[in-house]
């Protein structure tokens, strides 16, 4: 399989690679399962609480970049979904960039929209945007009410383009086409490599690092930097504070890492398909492991294997000794984790560099394989090599099932990626740690700090236990006793 960037649309993750929303088992059952049939098989829920919408994912990615706009052709309530943050406009000025030219607006549809079309009020909304903010490009996002009715955006770029001297694209990202919200990542990638990305006309010493949002400029952006300078290289990081001019030349880019393959997966394939630029599938740089395993990788492909190891040497010896420190008090510490399902699985092997034991490990979604046909590494990585058994889920954000899970584990930590659930683990005096940042477990001096953050968290938990003794639930007892697949039938 490869990635057709020239296809109207990229397809939903359940249709490309057999991605699902509910499971309960072990990592031996998934390890037996994808030898015999190829995927778990996936359980279906009588009743839902909640999901994110493929729509949020895909414009909030696009809206990292600084210099397009967005019309979303949408109701106005699908607007307040679209997760248009100010973390990028702090980002872009922390690394002294201008966001002058963003703009995001809705086309506001109506009922009388969706009987009569509005792909007229879409092309003056798109020629109005371009007026006020003069962006670099113009995307339009879809929506389910654009999508059910066939509005035809493709069309309306066609006109556009003799009066517009800027691409136009669009991001099919209608929320009903997929239950997995990291479908839209995929849809906003798409769009990014058909409309923006410019064959190459010669390759550089920049490397295209794909991750989500603002650690990039905080904790970590130097320390990458200082890695990539190792080999001679450059990084541009996407798409968090990038611009059209840089995205035109992505394709110019030595290589292709990552520090989240849920996310990257389908640009970094992407590039390597149309354009041959390798696309790195390492363990994503967290922890010992991963991080030896990106930077070796990544030095392969530019045939400096020497100055790397050399440049790993001198970091073990200054952090590996005060990583064994911490470890040595963590070590046979309980935790669980719930994330995507890449991260989820790189935070497990890094809890289990620390010495301690993941009793259950949680997951958004499951993909079976990635555009390739290749597994994820990370998980795979975790089958073959997990020195304790880990129960395995997975739950698509349904609160009410993790919190069972959480409540019959009671671990010393709870690990999650969104704030919200770290906050319902305190609930019942589970001390909970958000790694909403994966920067926060980038290479070695990541790794300490995270080993750190971890300890403080496990044996400090006076403001937990406190919390715990004055929250009332909205879970019964009897709910909170049930077996944790009780919740979804085959």
């Amino acid at each position: 399989m490869a990635v057709d960037i020239k296809s109207k649309v990229c397809g939903s993750r359940e249709s490309r690679v057999g991605s699902i929303t509910g499971y309960s088992g072990t990592l031996s059952d998934i390890k037996q399962q994808l030898s015999c049939s190829g995927c778990p098989g996936e359980k279906k829920r009588c009743f839902s609480q909640a999901a994110a919408c493929a729509s949020g994912c895909a414009l909030g990615q696009a809206s990292e970049i600084n210099d397009i706009a967005i019309v979303h052709h949408a109701p106005a309530g699908c607007a307040t979904i679209a997760g248009i943050k100010p973390d990028f406009d702090l980002l872009a000025g922390a690394i002294g960039r201008s966001r002058d030219h963003f703009g995001y607006v809705c086309t506001d549809m109506t009922e009388a929209d969706t009987v009569f079309g509005s792909t007229e009020n879409l092309r003056e909304v798109i020629l109005e945007t371009y007026r006020r903010y003069k962006p670099k490009a113009i995307f339009i996002g879809a929506s389910c009410v654009s999508g059910v009715i066939g509005e035809d955006l493709e069309g309306v770029i066609e006109e556009l383009k003799e009066e517009l001297p800027i691409p136009v694209g669009a991001i099919h990202c209608e929320g009903f086409k997929s239950q997995i919200w990291a479908s839209g990542f995929d849809a906003t990638y798409h769009a990014v490599l058909k409309y923006i990305v410019k064959p190459p006309k010669k390759k550089t010493n920049k490397v295209n690092v794909i991750g989500f949002t603002a650690g990039m400029a905080w904790n970590t952006r130097a320390d990458i930097v200082r890695l990539l300078g190792v080999l001679d290289l450059e990084p541009t990081f996407l798409l968090a504070a990038s611009n059209v001019e840089e995205l035109e030349h992505i394709s110019e880019a030595t290589a292709s890492i990552t520090t989240c393959s849920t996310l990257s997966s389908y640009m970094g394939i992407g590039l390597e398909t149309a354009y041959g630029v390798p696309f790195i599938r390492s363990l994503q740089p967290h922890g010992i492991t991963g991080f030896e395993d990106l930077a070796r990788q990544l030095a392969k492909v530019v045939g400096k294997e020497e100055k790397m190891e050399e440049y790993i040497r001198q970091e073990r010896a200054i952090y590996i000794p005060q990583i064994e420190t911490i470890a040595a008090q963590l070590k046979g510490k309980r935790a669980m984790i719930a994330m995507g399902p890449n991260l989820g699985a790189n935070i497990a092997r890094v809890l289990q560099e620390f010495g301690m034991v993941v009793e259950h490990l949680s997951a958004w979604h499951f993909d079976r394989q990635y555009d390739d046909g290749t597994r994820p590494k990370a998980l795979q990585y975790l089958i073959d090599n997990s020195p304790t058994e880990i129960n395995y889920s997975v739950n698509h954000l349904q609160n009410f099932e993790f919190m069972n899970i959480l409540n019959r584990v009671k671990p010393d930590i709870f690990v999650s990626r969104h704030p919200d659930s770290a906050i319902w683990s305190m609930k019942i005096g589970v001390p909970g740690y958000c790694v909403y940042d994966e920067y926060n477990v980038f290479g070695y001096k990541g790794t300490l700090r995270f080993g750190k953050t971890l300890l403080d968290l496990i044996t400090n938990r006076s403001f937990t236990e406190n919390l715990a003794k004055h929250v009332r639930l909205p879970y019964t007892d009897w709910w909170l006793k049930q077996q944790p697949d009780a919740f979804l039938e085959k």
